[in-house]
């Protein structure tokens, strides 16, 4: 599809062979600044993989699956409320999942609420 001049795209707008950063009416700041700040603010949310990993080690809560260095990237953070900004400190919220855990449980989810409404 090709491009037209000025598309916007993604909050994006197309000038010729580059995007441009579209800024938000009345804000004054790009979305780049706001992300650049929000980064820099070093939210302590942001890091709850981590300190999830670090609280129940690194297996898998519902198959048992252990995992190490070399293949924790398969290993995911889920939130049992659902509630992803509900990171506290001592973990309650959180269980580790293996990704095919991870996707069955929020298959179930959508099943559930699939049945709820029949």
């Amino acid at each position: 599809m090709p491009w037209k001049e000025n598309k916007k795209v993604n909050g994006y707008r197309r000038k010729g062979n580059s995007l441009r950063q579209r800024r938000k009416k009345g804000s004054g700041r790009s979305v780049a600044d706001i992300i650049k700040d929000l980064k820099q603010s070093g939210s302590s949310s942001s890091d709850y993989r981590e300190r999830s990993i670090k609280i129940h080690g690194l297996i898998c809560a519902k198959c048992g699956r252990e995992f190490d260095h070399k293949n924790r990237h398969l290993l995911t953070v889920h939130h049992k409320d659902g509630d992803h900004d509900n990171n506290p400190p001592d973990g309650s919220n959180w269980e580790n999942l293996c990704t095919y855990c991870h996707d069955d449980e929020h298959s179930r989810e959508v099943l559930g609420d699939y049945l709820k409404r029949k």
